[in-house]
């Protein structure tokens, strides 16, 4: 299981009623199936070696023999086709009772006997009939397919260091307490469910929720299989709907009414299970709680690893911030804005709504920051004319840029000024004796130095000190004017991307939990949703326009390119999402970058190398992150230190540098 994926397989196998031989075969099929796609967990039907509907047979002796004789030759023949933990279905005698019941193996050895705990006997459904609950069961064996096993409810099956299999059945889901979230609280981290689901209209939907609210309640995998279109039809259909979920997600799920055997195969991370329980402390919690602290049986056994090759079974997203579905990034953009609106206007309405000054700099985030306050006064009744945007041209801003300000400002409404910074970033080098790239500040003006940083060759580009004096001048320009919106995003504060005290400060920040890639989709959602005419052609250009500082003058007509400095955004977010959200280790998220399929557009090594500085980035500058302004958290990523990240400012990044390195 390489970086602790577990593969999966839900299995709906052909199937038909009472003909547990024919059964056993279909199920030997699906199961070399999964050996030979590296499967390590295959979950069938409930009932899947006799077929659910059986009614009244289930109490027959012949029935309950033959589903025996098929189990007894599934185990000897899996022993030679399968390597991974298999769990059927099948009806149970023991202690004069009939259980329906699961049955987990590994290759020839029977594991342990899970009985269904919850009967449901209404509707169509007539399970008491025909079995009894698991709490009737006198004996915590069973003898069965010549093997003497545990048998009961109390049972997890440790399969590996993170692999803890948990088995429940069908209605014990649908109760207000499931077995599953015992097994969970008890170390269960994956979750079996063998089911035999009729279709009904509407029911799927539900079926869905269930199975993703389920794995998320027990922050776990969890494997849902249910009896296929093979069953009898007598009053029911089923659909063989498989599922497959982690921690609150749909990994994978099969179409429905397929006449032949399918498996539904999905990739668990095992790693991500574990670290949310870690940090998730109140899940642990639930040890006190006297009624949930049912003591397990564990039966432990060893799989080897599968055979993973190149293809992972699970969808990595590169942009993982940015929903792919349009539907869902339109509905997500609206709620991050209306979000950052509510958080602002609080803020406002509780300082008694003052005039407020931002910088618009004609650039993504200063943009996606002033269409929040400008529809925030328009949600608190404040007129417009109290937002005061201050563009503030320095050496490296671009006509495109200041041409965008203005158009923003006059066309929303608000009380526009240009402040030209560039005679007061010349008097603040003076004062400190500093020459701009070598170049002697006597006589210079702001025209004639201009024109010699523009000819500087790109060996010389590079002074920290004059980019830092024009992003604290503008600061310094905001924060005396009025209460300062801030504009910088979590990308920026991830890297350092900012001036200390400069972008990097501010009364309020609502864009301080929103990464890079996601901004240019608020700007553009807010376009075509919630401004238009002028406006909206504006907001279009600005999402055209390549990101920059602009505090370096341009060469050649090219704008200073943030990217072309520190890196791929869509990069520094992917790293950003799994380093933080999942704890992922470098040499993890190299692996999941390559199944993003990041190598179509940039080499492993480049790949490596914007790792590498987004970890000494991060490093080194987690004091930037240590005073950040008040600001709203999003998403589930944020690096407030009175929220989710505390961190200290003199941690080592060798370790994560190392593991980069090393990594091939």
């Amino acid at each position: 299981m390489p970086h602790s994926f577990l593969r999966v397989a839900a299995a709906v196998p052909e199937l038909r009623v009472a003909d547990a031989a024919f059964n056993a075969e279909r199920t030997l099929d699906l199961l070399r199936e999964a050996e030979e796609r590296g499967v390590r967990l295959a979950v069938f039907p409930e009932c899947g070696l006799t077929g659910y509907t059986c009614g009244d047979l289930f109490h027959q002796s012949t029935l309950l023999r033959s589903a025996e004789a098929a189990l007894e030759s599934l185990l000897s023949a899996a022993d030679l086709c399968f390597s991974g933990v298999g769990v059927v279905g099948l009806p149970v005698a023991l202690d004069g009772m009939v259980f329906n019941a699961a049955a987990a193996f590994r290759g020839g050895r029977l594991l342990a006997v899970v009985p269904k705990s919850y009967l449901p006997n209404y509707k169509e459904f007539y399970d008491a009939r025909y079995f009894a609950p698991a709490w009737n069961a006198i004996a915590n064996t069973v003898k069965l397919a010549g093997q003497t096993v545990p048998f009961g409810t109390d049972i997890l099956i440790q399969a590996g260091p993170e692999f803890v299999l948990g088995i429940e059945i069908c209605e014990d889901l649908w109760m207000p307490v499931p077995p599953s979230s015992l097994q969970a609280i008890q170390g269960a981290t994956v979750l079996a469910n063998l089911s035999a689901s009729n279709e009904t209209i509407g029911k799927a939907p539900y079926r869905r929720q269930l199975v993703e609210g389920q794995s998320g309640r027990c922050v776990a995998g969890y494997v849902y299989s249910s009896s296929g279109v093979g069953e009898s039809t007598t009053d029911l259909v089923f659909g063989g709907h498989a599922l497959v979920a982690e921690n609150g997600s749909i990994l994978a799920e099969s179409k429905r009414f397929e006449p032949k055997g399918t498996l539904t195969i999905a990739d668990l991370d095992l790693e991500r299970i574990a670290r949310d329980r870690r940090t998730t402390n109140s899940f642990n919690d639930a040890h006190a709680e006297e009624q949930l602290r049912k003591k397990f049986r564990r039966v432990v056994c060893e799989i080897p690893e599968g055979e993973f090759g190149e293809i992972l079974e699970r969808f990595v997203d590169p942009h993982p911030f940015v929903p792919s579905n349009p539907a869902t990034l339109k509905d997500r953009c609206e709620e991050i804005f209306h979000t950052q609106t509510a958080a602002l206007a609080k803020r406002l309405d509780h300082i008694g709504k003052p005039a407020v000054s931002i910088g618009v700099s004609g650039g993504l985030d200063s943009t996606l920051a002033l269409l929040v306050l400008c529809k925030t006064f328009d949600l608190i009744g404040a007129p417009r004319s109290k937002i005061l945007g201050f563009t503030m041209p320095g050496f490296g801003t671009t006509s495109r840029t200041k041409g965008n300000a203005h158009s923003l400002m006059q066309s929303l409404g608000l009380t526009a000024k240009e402040v030209d910074i560039r005679s007061m970033c010349l008097e603040q080098m003076r004062a400190l004796g500093h020459s701009p790239f070598g170049l002697p500040l006597t006589g210079e003006t702001v025209e004639s130095l201009g024109e010699k940083l523009r000819i500087l060759p790109p060996e010389r580009r590079n002074d920290l000190v004059f980019e830092n004096v024009q992003a604290r001048v503008r600061t310094s320009i905001l924060m005396n004017a009025a209460f300062t919106v801030g504009t910088g995003d979590l990308s920026e504060l991830a890297l350092g991307w900012c001036t200390y005290n400069a972008d990097h400060m501010s009364m309020y920040n609502p864009n301080v939990g929103i990464p890079k890639t996601l901004v240019k989709f608020l700007v553009r959602w807010a376009a075509e949703n919630e401004f238009d005419g002028p406006v909206r052609t504006t907001l279009l250009d600005v999402v055209g326009t390549e990101i920059s500082p602009e505090l370096l003058p341009t060469a050649d007509g090219v704008a200073q390119s943030t990217e072309g400095t520190i890196g791929p955004y869509e990069l520094h977010d992917f790293f950003l999402y799994h380093f933080l959200r999942w704890g992922c280790s470098p040499e993890k998220i190299l692996f999941l970058a390559k199944r993003a399929q990041f190598d179509r557009d940039y080499a492993p090594a480049e790949v490596r190398r914007w790792l590498a500085l987004f970890f000494k980035r991060f490093f080194n500058n987690q004091f930037k992150r240590s005073c950040l302004p008040d600001g709203p958290k999003v998403g589930s990523v944020s690096v407030s230190p009175r929220g989710d990240w505390r961190m200290p400012s003199d941690a080592a990044a060798k370790a994560w540098l190392d593991a980069v390195q090393q990594t091939s």
